[in-house]
This record gives structure tokens, C-alpha cells and sequence, in this order.
């Protein structure tokens, strides 16, 4: 399990409701991961179980029916669910979608939709990648034209997280699209609306525990009302929630490199070789040294990033090279790992060959690391 006593970021609350996660996960999500896996999505009875523990969106306002705690909860979350290896998209309901609706949501929206997420009755997802835009969100090229009291969608997005079970989704869309950046806005849309279509759970290379989709809208019809803040303002909320999904991406990476850097530990010691065991060889010490420096620098930079978000002080360049590291060194972490296992590292029986596969995704997903360069560059 995660080492937590050389952690600078947490309380002594923050520790206890690790415990109780590490519990949660190890009872209701690690007997059934190989199954989520196989059958490529998760039981919808997750997000249930996940609410009734305490474990969605715990910094919404306690008038929402929140729990009102500090991101340090959900970067506890993030980092048990990356350190046993599952790719549940409980992350992107916490950390991102709930703080959209707490931070531009009207009072209606927020009290009819903030205790059903989280309870786990409504499954949530945003809707930003399309076909034709993925990092450029400038991009996007959904629409949503007003009509009397209505906005009609029409468009599609793609690689949409929680896609198959998501009951309420955030579209990104243009309802200007003539002022580019300016004539985006973010629009809330229901599932059984008339119009909206979920296509395959897409096949992916990893993450298959998590349902990842195509979503269609073809003259969707929804009230005004279902605008999330002001119009024309949802590339700014996009650009201003940005940090918080970036810093969430490195709290899960740095904890699958840990775990990748134990299971190639714990797999050398007992594997022999040539009368001796694998991790006596000085190549295997060596490698496993070099990892070890590199887990112990990120562990520090991670608690300095959520030392400084929970301060309000976090910035984008700094949570675009958050991301941009702790994603190369999760990449570089589960591949020298599975190289460590030999012929074994390549056999789905072993966890390493989960977190090397679901590792290559994270330099591409909430934007590319090229693009988190452009970011950190532009701060320079």
C-alpha cells in the first residue's frame, strides 16, 4: 500500500479517510477488476456504492448535500484508485464535472443535481474531444442555436469518459460560432432527451474498466435554463478548471508509478535467475535506484502542487508540468517495471501489464504533454 508518512500535503483527517478508501476499494473494487476489465465497463451499482461511502464529490458545499472538504480528499481518492490499478472514472465526476456545476451552476441547477452525483444516483461525464478537436478546444464544432426558449444541439464528441453510464452530461458547444473562443458555452444535457444518442464503448489499447464513448446529438432540445453559467463564457470555465483536472491526472499518475515500481520490487525478489534472485543483478538495482529518486522527487513535488492549489495559489503553467512530469515518469515507471518481469510483465495475469497498458494514455488525455510544454513555455 501507499507509504503516507512522509506526506507533507495532508492532516491527520486526510490519513483517516485514506484508511476508510483503501478499506472501501480493497472490499468492493479489487475482487472485481479483472471483470470490469473483460466486460469493459464497470457495474453501474459502483457509483451507488461509491456515494453511500462517502467517496463522490466530497468538497461540495454541505448545503448541496457535499461533505464542504478541500481537494486533498479527492487527491487521496485519485491516488488509492491509481495505486490498485483501476480506472473507474470516479476522478472525472469528483474533480471535474461536480466543481463546474458548484462554480457556474444557478442555485436550481446546483440543488437538483449535486445530491444525486453524490449519491451515485446520476453518473456524470463532460463532453469536450470531438472527431475534429481534441486538445483545441477552440476547435469544437458542436452547436447549440437558440430557438424561442430553447437551445437546439446538434454535433458529436468522442472519447467521452463514463460515456455508457453518464445520466447527465456537460456539452461543450458553440452558440456563437462566428466569435470563436468567445461563442462557447457549456450547456448541461440529460441522457433521455430526444436527440441524444450514446454510440459503441469505444475498443481501447488500456482503461478497459472504464467505459469511454461516442456521443451523438441530433436536434437536441433543451430549455435555456440548462446553460451553465453565462453564455459565450465556456472557454474561460474550461481554461479556469484546467489545473485542478491536470493536477488530478498527476496525483493518480504518481501513484500507479509507485505501484509499478513495487510489483517490479516485489517480482525480482522472488524471481531467480541463474542462482540468484533478479534483484541481485546490479542492472536490476540500478534501475529500481533510479526509480526510486525519481518516486521520491514526485512525491515531494505533488504535495508542494496540492500544498499550493488548496492555498488557491496553483497556476496553470505550474499544473501543466505537473501533469507533463508525473505522466512521463508514470509512462516510464510502468514500462522499466514490466521490463524488470521479463516474458511475464507481457502476460495480462500480471498487474504490471494493466498499469503499463492504462499508463500510455495519461500523456495524451487533458491535453497532450506537447501540449502542456506550449503551456509551460508561454510562462517562461
Amino acid at each position: 500500500m501507499l507509504s503516507t508518512g512522509h506526506r507533507t500535503a495532508f492532516t491527520e483527517s486526510h490519513d483517516l479517510f485514506r484508511d476508510q478508501v483503501r478499506r472501501f476499494f480493497e472490499r468492493e473494487f479489487v475482487p472485481h477488476l479483472d471483470r470490469w476489465e473483460e466486460q469493459g465497463i464497470v457495474d453501474r451499482d459502483m457509483w451507488t456504492k461509491c456515494g453511500e461511502a462517502g467517496l463522490l464529490c466530497p468538497t461540495v458545499p454541505e448545503e448541496y448535500g457535499g461533505l464542504g472538504l478541500d481537494f486533498g480528499y479527492n487527491a487521496v481518492i485519485d491516488e488509492e484508485l491509481g495505486y490498485i490499478g483501476s480506472s473507474a472514472g470516479i476522478t472525472l465526476h469528483s474533480d471535474i464535472v461536480a466543481d463546474y456545476i458548484v462554480a457556474y451552476g444557478t442555485e436550481e441547477q446546483k440543488r437538483h443535481w449535486l445530491p444525486r452525483m453524490i449519491s451515485g444516483e446520476t453518473p456524470t461525464a463532460i463532453a469536450m474531444t470531438e472527431p475534429g478537436a481534441g486538445s483545441d478546444l477552440q476547435g469544437v464544432r458542436t452547436q447549440a442555436v437558440k430557438d424561442g426558449e430553447d437551445y437546439v444541439i446538434n454535433g458529436s464528441k468522442t472519447y467521452i469518459t463514463n460515456g455508457q453510464h453518464a445520466d447527465l452530461v456537460i456539452v461543450v458547444a458553440k452558440t456563437d460560432p462566428a466569435q470563436g473562443a468567445r461563442g462557447t458555452s457549456l450547456i448541461l444535457v440529460e441522457s433521455e432527451r430526444e436527440g441524444f444518442a450514446r454510440g459503441r464503448n469505444l475498443d481501447k489499447i488500456g482503461l478497459h474498466g472504464q467505459d469511454t464513448s461516442e456521443l451523438f446529438f441530433n436536434d437536441l432540445r433543451v430549455p435555456r435554463s440548462n446553460l451553465l453559467g453565462a453564455e459565450g463564457m465556456g472557454f474561460a470555465y474550461l481554461m479556469n478548471q484546467l489545473p485542478q483536472e491536470r493536477l488530478s491526472i498527476a496525483c493518480s499518475a504518481q501513484a500507479v508509478a509507485q505501484r509499478a515500481f513495487d510489483e517490479a520490487v516485489k517480482f525480482t525478489k522472488e524471481r531467480k535467475a541463474f542462482g540468484r534472485t533478479v534483484f541481485e543483478f546490479q542492472n536490476t538495482k540500478f534501475s529500481l535506484a533510479d526509480l526510486q529518486a525519481k518516486l521520491q522527487v514526485g512525491w515531494a513535488h505533488l504535495d508542494w502542487a496540492i500544498r499550493r492549489h488548496l492555498a488557491g495559489e496553483l497556476t496553470a503553467a505550474e499544473a501543466s508540468a505537473a501533469k507533463l512530469w508525473h505522466t512521463e515518469l508514470q509512462w516510464e515507471a510502468c514500462d522499466v517495471s514490466l521490463q524488470l518481469h521479463g516474458g511475464a510483465g507481457y502476460m495480462n495475469e500480471y498487474l504490471i501489464a494493466r498499469l503499463w497498458r492504462d499508463a500510455r494514455v495519461t500523456r495524451i488525455f487533458g491535453g497532450t504533454n506537447e501540449i502542456m510544454k506550449e503551456v509551460v513555455s508561454r510562462a517562461i
